[in-house]
């Protein structure tokens, strides 16, 4: 289940900030976080659109399923990895807290699942079910949506107003794998309220930590 140091090399190609955190069991969790990294898309910027199949359902969703609503949510998620770990049940509490409240919440999962197969659809699938998933969560089987978005790690959440413009590119909170910090979605919470309220989102925001996206071998990105 653990991001073993193997992201290390593969972070340092991109140029992203390193994190990593000491466990209580003194094991070492590295992390990448889209801190200072070049290519990210900008507050402002439209949301990408995507068509992708629901894991659970089968069913294609897209961007624009989800037009009347005044927020959209759009979180790269997957299995394997401890940050997800950590905050899933978090998350899905989130999704039922808002979901009559005109906000829409998307999970997408574009790792490789030959390299990772806790990530394949199947086992997505299971986990959807197992933490009660009230939200979609797609497969992004070739990568090209977690690009379009340049998507760094998992959990990366992505926040939108009614017009599709990103207001919020963050951290769920600042809780952490053995950090003993309540997982409670603070920041993520804090940014959709504001839009619910007409008001500015604050643009002090702390990057997402997590495992980074497992890209397929020569699908790599170049940002």
């Amino acid at each position: 289940m653990g991001c073993s140091p193997r992201p290390i090399l593969f972070l340092a190609q991109l140029s992203l900030t390193v994190a990593w955190i000491l466990l209580p069991t003194g094991e070492t969790l590295y992390a990448a976080t889209s801190r200072g990294r070049e290519g990210a898309l900008a507050l402002g910027a439209q949301a990408p659109d995507f068509r992708l199949k629901d894991v659970v359902s089968g069913k294609a969703v897209s961007r624009d399923d989800f037009s009347g609503k005044q927020v959209l949510v759009v979180i790269f998620l997957c299995r394997h990895c401890p940050y997800v770990q950590h905050v899933k049940k978090g998350i899905a509490q989130l999704a039922r807290d808002y979901a009559d409240k005109g906000v829409a919440v998307v999970g997408i999962n574009s790792n490789d699942p030959a390299a990772y197969p806790e990530d394949a659809p199947e086992s997505l699938k299971e986990m959807a079910l197992e933490e009660g998933f009230s939200f979609p969560f797609l497969f992004d089987e070739t990568q090209g949506v977690a690009k379009a978005y340049a998507a760094v790690c998992t959990p990366d959440p992505f926040v939108f107003d009614q017009g599709r413009r990103l207001v919020y590119r963050g951290q769920f909170d600042d809780s952490r794998p053995g950090s003993r910090q309540p997982v409670t979605g603070k920041d993520l919470r804090e940014a959709i309220d504001a839009v619910l309220a007409g008001r500015p989102v604050s643009r002090d925001q702390r990057p997402a930590v997590g495992c980074s996206i497992k890209w397929k071998p020569g699908n790599e990105p170049r940002w």
